[in-house]
């Protein structure tokens, strides 16, 4: 028997052509393709009074300028509001193109297409914009405060406001023998990927056909978005994404003003174009996330059990609300983590400022959530004098307790219940990775060596696999080899690997054989896109169920040409056998079978001699079959499925310079059953480092007038190696989801989504004084040391 894949540490097939430089971005695409450079705004908040930009015109090498005055039809309106809410009562989006207005520095305002970057660019030097300036809104204070409007027919600069509740959270707390009150603070911050937003567009006027590359999380959407925008079929529009260096959320949006506006380039000037977006660019154009503030009320008995919460929040979404609602949405909800709290009231505004536009990042949302429940949990152990662990232990949701149903309603529009977890074995392994009952003494030993050193932890649940949708097309060659095609779109998670690993079991071939194409639309025209940890549960199942239908024909096939019952038919190596004899015939032997325009076949070697017309006492094809070794089908879930895991750390904090160093790490992590454990321990070892990253560095450092002051990576601090834990200890519990035919769950946001909180802790353990706001710098907690030592 083949050697079974599902759950092996498959080597990556992406690698070797990945580090050998051999990958094709978008860049890569088209050398021929004619240049584009967007002018963007100066002002966070100013009215456009003229646009001059006849200079340009006259320009050599310059082929064409666009403002918002050039642009027609559907193109002239705003962008889509991509995900609509209820209480969403105030949305609103730009225009690929401003218009009258800007609202945060790095609007785009005009494009010019010429025959370089560098003539592009400095064709935009000679446009002239005369504007009026306007008070900014920047921050989630001034927001609050409304002397300011980011949109005049906005009141209080609220574009939302959501609230949610299971049981009477007040009277809960005011009845409680314990009650608290905490203030906590997350600061904006950005996902970096090392490629930089991209798109390339050819028009074919002979076919009336345009095709599309583009560095994106979901093709597909990009694809309808062209085609309403340019007025043409969804027919008309191939979207292609090619390799794609990182993407973490923010190539999620579609479409991007340039992802219109390079198409509608192209098909006008009749030449491929291209857009590459720089660093400077990316800081101040692309997208942001995490800004919140949160207000908890707690109430809790002697064994800190929690009997009431109520946390009301403000969050920071930029000038527009593209992606609606998803991020406080995942925060309110996924704030809960492995816990039942009594009863819970959640309340949450949404607000306007003059900055960058807000999108999920790696996480989305729920850093901050757990952020905050992790905090209490930590002050709840700090206020009755018990182990932080052993708080968190009367609080977990049991084993038997699933499918546990919070009453309240997830980002995905259906009910919070979580699927299964096993959250008290996963605290038992996560303490005896960090020994936790015998740090103190590690702690009394590094003191005696002048250090000072804290250990925190904390626990999340991930909401992953959300709907509506994902399918799967499985082709058997007549070669023998497999080629399957999904709609979502990689970005460096290993799909043609562990999606290789499934077809491979499923179908009995082997993996060498199997090749997979993603995020292309000529192969697989619907689909949703690769984020918010769905792409094993979505495609991965749709692919399972695509390969089972391939298999199905396959044997029943197989089965007439062997003379054979189905049952009695095995598929190993690419072979289907008669099990116990030796009567076999290839799998693509099968395939060539599947056309009713069969060949004849030499009886020795199998191999085809010439066409003939299959057999005439037999329909050609089957009223519901058809020619063709394939399978296709789609996966619908009913809800999403909660992964979970919990971190623990032990930083030491320098007593003269307040830095803090990793000394140990360590992840219990739970994504059901595991198809390539390298593959999610890469995952988790990546969202370590951006977890890092988001608790000691990443800041997105804004001034009064909405000027971006760190929009480089000078200045924009990142973890580099030396910064990130030189080993990270990794164990996993595996319970199966019940939802889907895998029984798997989501694993690529876990890495990121507890650092702040575990931080936060390490370094309150390690100071003896209250961590509420992240991420913290050394000068920060050096003034937090000196603020603290006064107050005493």
């Amino acid at each position: 028997m083949t050697t079974k894949m599902m759950g092996a540490k498959v080597q990556r097939v992406e690698d070797d052509r990945l580090v050998r430089g051999a990958g094709r971005y978008v860049d890569d695409v088209a050398p021929d393709a004619l240049h584009t450079a967007v002018l963007r705004s100066p002002h966070a908040h100013a009215r456009i009074l003229s646009i001059d930009v006849d200079a340009v015109l006259d320009v050599e090498g310059v082929h064409a300028v666009w403002t918002y005055d050039d642009l027609e039809g559907a193109m002239a309106e705003p962008l889509p509001l991509l995900i609509p809410h209820p209480t969403l009562t105030h949305g609103r989006t730009q225009y690929a193109l401003a218009k009258d207005e800007v609202n945060y520095v790095g609007e785009a305002i005009a494009l010019v297409v010429a025959d370089d970057r560098y003539l592009a660019e400095d064709a935009l030097a000679q446009i002239v914009v005369e504007y009026e300036l306007l008070p900014a809104v920047v921050g989630i204070e001034a927001a609050r405060a409304a002397e300011r409007l980011v949109h005049d027919d906005v009141p209080g600069n609220v574009a939302a406001r959501m609230e949610q509740s299971n049981g009477d959270a007040a009277a809960a707390i005011a009845s409680a023998p314990h009650r608290l009150e905490l203030d906590l603070e997350i600061e904006r911050s950005a996902c970096m990927p090392m490629e930089g937003r991209g798109t390339v567009a050819r028009w074919d006027p002979d076919q009336n056909r345009l095709q599309v590359w583009t560095s994106t999380q979901t093709s597909t959407g990009v694809r309808a978005a062209v085609a309403a925008k340019l007025g043409l079929d969804l027919g008309q529009v191939d979207v292609i994404t090619p390799d794609v260096g990182g993407g973490f959320g923010v190539k999620i949006v579609h479409p991007w003003p340039e992802e219109l506006l390079v198409p509608l380039a192209a098909q006008k000037l009749g030449r491929a174009v291209k857009f590459t977006e720089d660093r400077r660019e990316h800081f101040i154009s692309s997208a942001h996330e995490r800004a919140q503030l949160h207000h908890v009320e707690v109430g809790f008995d002697d064994d800190g059990r929690v009997l009431g919460l109520d946390v009301r929040f403000w969050h920071d979404h930029g000038a527009y609300t593209p992606y609606g609602l998803i991020v406080p949405i995942i925060t309110s909800t996924q704030l809960l983590g492995p816990y039942k709290p009594g009863a819970y009231h959640v309340q949450f505004d949404s607000l306007y400022t003059n900055t960058v536009i807000v999108t999920p990042y790696r996480g989305a949302g729920r850093p901050q959530g757990c952020f905050v429940m992790e905090r209490t949990m930590d002050a709840i152990a700090a206020a009755l004098g018990k182990d932080r662990a052993d708080v968190r232990a009367v609080n977990f949701i049991q084993p038997d307790e699933f499918p546990y149903d919070h009453g309240l309603i997830f980002q995905d529009g259906r009910e919070l219940t979580y699927d299964s977890g096993d959250y008290p074995a996963m605290l038992e392994k996560i303490k005896e990775m960090v020994d936790w009952d015998h740090f103190e003494d590690f702690r009394a030993a590094k003191a005696a060596e002048g250090k000072r050193v804290g250990l925190g932890l904390a626990c999340y649940v991930e909401g992953t696999g959300v709907g509506p949708y994902e399918g799967a097309h499985v082709h058997i060659e007549t070669s023998g080899k497999v080629k399957v095609a999904t709609g979502l779109t990689s970005q460096g998670q290993g799909h043609q690997t562990a999606f290789a690993q499934i077809v491979a079991d499923e179908l009995g071939v082997r993996f060498e054989d199997v090749e997979i194409t993603t995020g292309d639309t000529r192969r697989m025209p619907y689909a949703v896109g690769t984020f918010a940890s769905r792409a094993a549960v979505m495609s991965g199942s749709a692919i399972h169920l695509a390969a089972k239908r391939a298999k199905e024909k396959a044997l029943r096939i197989a089965a007439d040409a062997l003379e054979a019952d189905v049952d009695d038919l095995e598929i190993v190596d690419g072979v289907v056998s008669v099990k116990g004899t030796d009567s076999s015939i290839p799998l693509g032997t099968v395939a060539v079978l599947s056309n009713p325009l069969r060949y004849a076949f030499d009886e020795a070697s199998k191999a085809a001699t010439q066409f003939s017309v299959g057999d005439p006492g037999k329909p050609p094809v089957a009223e519901d079959d058809e020619p063709g070794l394939e399978g296709k089908d789609f996966y619908s879930p009913p809800r999403s499925t909660f992964a979970s895991g919990m971190h623990a750390v032990i930083v030491e904090t320098d007593v003269e310079t307040a830095e803090i160093r990793i000394l140990k790490y360590a992840v219990v992590h739970d994504c059901g059953h595991l198809i390539n454990p390298m593959i999610v321990e890469g995952q988790i070892h990546g969202g370590v480092a951006q977890g890092v990253g988001g608790a000691l560095y990443e800041r997105m450092a804004y001034d009064e007038s909405g000027q971006l002051l760190n929009a480089s990576f000078m200045d924009f601090l990142m973890p580099y190696v030396t910064e990130v834990p030189e080993h990270i200890d990794i164990d996993h519990l595996e319970t199966p989801s019940p939802l889907n035919p895998l029984g798997i769950k989501g694993a690529g946001e876990a890495g990121v989504i507890p650092g702040s909180a575990a931080f936060a802790a390490a370094i309150e353990d390690a100071e003896r004084l209250p961590i509420t706001a992240m991420p913290i710098s050394p000068s920060q907690l050096f003034a937090l040391r000196l603020a603290h030592q006064e107050s005493k």
